[in-house]
């Protein structure tokens, strides 16, 4: 299947996808999330495009977005800075899970943090030439984050449970840990993307 990116956005985002790979690491913070775009979609044939910030509503947005268009059987995350409510962005990845979807990443695209999550949802997985897949250390906005939760926490089970639904090893969730802190993103390496089995294909 080839995978176009929409022209509106190439020249919106290819500034900042220069910016991410000037280093391994990129920061990122809770204010760049409020400023990101909100989510939107676009349909081409049977294939969705999406962008933006996955918030609260997401789970109501996809559900909405997938009845209005029972055709669509691909997701493709074009750009996607983050998520701004993890459980919303599980419970989705979930949805497109049950509803057998596949999720790819748009050449020169680039899905950060929450995103990588959302696109773990898809039955197939595929990432386009040049996209952007990063990772870091989770954090609920507070003092609470990963660097502070006792590795018998709890908190731990429900991100790696999640991971192991999605068909992907735990050792991905302990990586993310270490990769970079909740301030910062790392960047995977292709070798590190399908070592992690990220991608299907």
């Amino acid at each position: 299947m080839k995978i176009e990116m929409p022209l509106p956005n190439v020249l919106k985002w290819l500034s900042l996808i220069v910016f991410f790979f000037l280093s391994a690491c990129a920061t990122i913070d809770d204010q760049s999330l409020l400023e990101a775009d909100s989510l939107s979609f676009e349909v081409e044939e049977n294939t969705a495009y999406l962008s933006g910030v996955l918030d609260s509503d997401l789970v109501s947005d996809l559900t909405d977005f997938l009845a209005e268009h029972p055709n669509v059987t691909d997701l493709v995350l074009v750009d996607v800075p983050g998520s701004t409510d993890q459980q919303a962005t599980m419970d989705s990845a979930r949805l497109i899970r049950r509803l057998g979807l596949n999720t790819h990443i748009a050449p020169t695209g680039y899905v950060l943090s929450g995103g990588v999550d959302l696109f773990l949802g898809g039955v197939e997985r595929t990432i386009g030439a040049g996209a952007g897949v990063g990772i870091h250390a989770w954090s609920d906005g507070t003092r609470v984050n990963a660097s502070s939760a006792n590795v018998a926490d709890p908190i731990h089970a429900t991100y790696v449970n999640f991971y192991l639904e999605m068909g992907v090893p735990e050792r991905f969730y302990w990586f993310s840990l270490t990769a970079a802190p909740a301030d910062r993103v790392y960047f995977l390496s292709p070798e590190e993307v399908y070592d992690l089995q990220l991608a299907t294909q």
